[in-house]
C-alpha cells in the first residue's frame, strides 16, 4: 500500500476516533504523568497502535459512549453502563431525557434486582468486586462470564480477550490493581476497547478521566495487575465478558 493511500485511510480513522472520544464529554484534562511503560492514547504513538490493531471492534461502541466516573468509587458503575449502552440494551426511565431511556450513572440503581446485588450506598462507600461486577451486570439481563486471575493464565486472558475483540456485540471489563502497572494506586475496573498484535498490548479505556487518560499496557503486565488480591472478597482480580443473552 502507498503512502497517499495510507494517508487517506487515516485520516478519516482519526476524525471517527476524536468523534468518538469527545462523545463522552471533554476528553482528557490535566492528568497524571504516566510511567514509560504506559503509552497515552492520544499520542501519534497510541493513534498508530490503533490504526495497526486487528482486535478493535469494541473501540467505537464503547468510544460512542465513554463516561467519567462519577464519584472515586463509580468506576465500575460507569463502565457497566457504558457496556450496556453499547449493547443498546433496555434503559430505566431517565427523566432529564424523557422520552428517550439511556443507561446513566444516576438510574442504573433505579432496577430493584440491581439494587439488591449491591446498593448504591456500599458502592459509593467501598466500590464492588469482581464478582459483583458480573451480578450487577446479569441483573439487567445480559449474558455474563466472570474470571478471576487465579482460575486462568496469561496465555489463555491473551487468546481470549483479542478474540473477543474482533467480535461486535461483546465487551470485557477488567479488574486490576493500578500500582501494578505503575499508576496510582489501588483496584480500578474500566472497559477494554483494543489489543495491538505486534505490541502485545491492550488498550484501557480509563473511566477516571480526570486522572489518566486511556492507555495501551503490555498484557504481561496488565495479567501481573489483575493477579492480585482483592481485600474484600478475598479472590484475585480478573476480567468480565458481557454479551445480550
Amino acid at each position: 500500500m502507498n503512502n497517499i493511500l495510507m494517508k487517506v485511510i487515516r485520516f478519516p480513522l482519526k476524525t471517527l476516533i476524536i468523534g468518538a472520544c469527545v462523545a463522552g464529554g471533554s476528553v482528557f484534562g490535566q492528568t497524571l504523568t504516566l510511567p514509560q511503560n504506559l503509552i497515552t492514547f492520544n499520542s501519534p504513538e497510541g493513534e498508530k497502535l490503533l490504526f495497526e490493531s486487528q482486535s478493535r471492534d469494541d473501540f467505537f461502541p464503547l468510544g460512542m459512549q465513554f463516561v467519567t466516573q462519577n464519584t472515586q468509587t463509580y468506576c465500575g458503575v460507569a463502565s457497566i453502563v457504558m457496556v450496556l449502552n453499547g449493547l443498546q440494551i433496555p434503559a430505566p426511565e431517565t427523566p432529564e431525557y424523557s422520552p428517550y431511556r439511556v443507561f446513566t450513572q444516576e438510574n442504573f440503581f433505579n432496577n430493584e434486582a440491581t439494587r439488591k446485588v449491591l446498593p448504591p450506598e456500599v458502592v459509593s462507600r467501598m466500590g464492588m468486586t469482581l464478582e459483583q461486577i458480573g451480578q450487577l451486570l446479569a441483573s439487567y439481563g445480559v449474558k455474563v462470564k466472570v474470571y478471576h486471575a487465579a482460575d486462568t493464565n496469561l496465555e489463555d486472558f491473551r487468546k481470549l480477550v483479542s478474540q473477543n475483540l474482533k467480535q461486535p456485540a461483546n465487551f470485557v471489563i477488567i479488574n486490576y490493581l493500578r500500582k501494578e502497572i505503575g499508576q496510582q494506586k489501588g483496584g480500578h475496573i474500566s472497559p477494554i476497547a483494543a489489543y495491538n498484535e505486534k505490541t502485545d498490548r491492550f488498550l484501557i479505556m480509563d473511566v477516571a478521566r480526570y486522572k489518566y487518560p486511556p492507555i495501551w499496557v503490555k498484557t504481561a503486565d496488565l495479567w501481573k495487575a489483575m493477579a492480585t488480591p482483592d481485600s474484600v472478597s478475598g479472590k484475585t482480580r480478573g476480567f468480565v465478558f458481557v454479551s445480550r443473552s
